[in-house]
């Protein structure tokens, strides 16, 4: 099959580049836009089997490269089009979620955010199938992260009502 990139390898790196831009975007709306959300973190009521806040920026770092290169392999075969339009949503509603749990304790707001962003990656992960599957497998393990992250916000929202 061919890309929609093949003979464009100037063009391939550039878009590769906007893509771990957006995915950058997203990731430090809640890294610079809350602070102090390890201590925070730690403040709260959470359930036993919550990780340690040092666990989550190195997660994160590995998840968001695969979201970046998800996106840029769905890219090459389709282009900028409306394939991609869950993936600019389930982006949004990532970088919506840190300023909600951290930056307003909204705990119950983030919760609903994370379970619209659960449901946006799945609706990548289908829109992204029948175009490239390593694209669609490199969404999995964000997919399932959020699960967990989703049950933890859950648990912690509970926990500090």
């Amino acid at each position: 099959m061919t890309t929609y990139t093949d003979h464009q390898p100037a063009r391939k790196l550039g878009a590769l580049l906007v893509f771990a831009a957006a995915v950058a975007v997203a990731a430090l709306v809640g890294a610079l836009g809350v602070t102090g959300t390890s201590t925070e973190y730690q403040t709260l009521d959470r359930p036993g089997w919550a990780p340690p806040s040092a666990v989550f920026g190195p997660v994160w770092t590995v998840l968001y490269a695969t979201i970046a290169v998800s996106g840029w392999l769905v890219w090459r075969r389709v282009g900028w089009s409306r394939e991609l339009a869950p993936y600019a949503v389930q982006l949004a509603l990532n970088a919506l979620w840190t300023p909600l749990f951290f930056g307003a304790g909204a705990r119950g707001l983030a919760l609903i955010d994370i379970i619209a962003l659960w449901l946006a990656i799945g609706w990548t992960v289908l829109r992204f199938r029948p175009i490239s599957t390593p694209a669609t497998l490199l969404l999995i393990p964000y997919w399932a992260w959020t699960s967990y992250a989703l049950a933890l916000n859950a648990a912690v929202w509970t926990l500090n009502r």
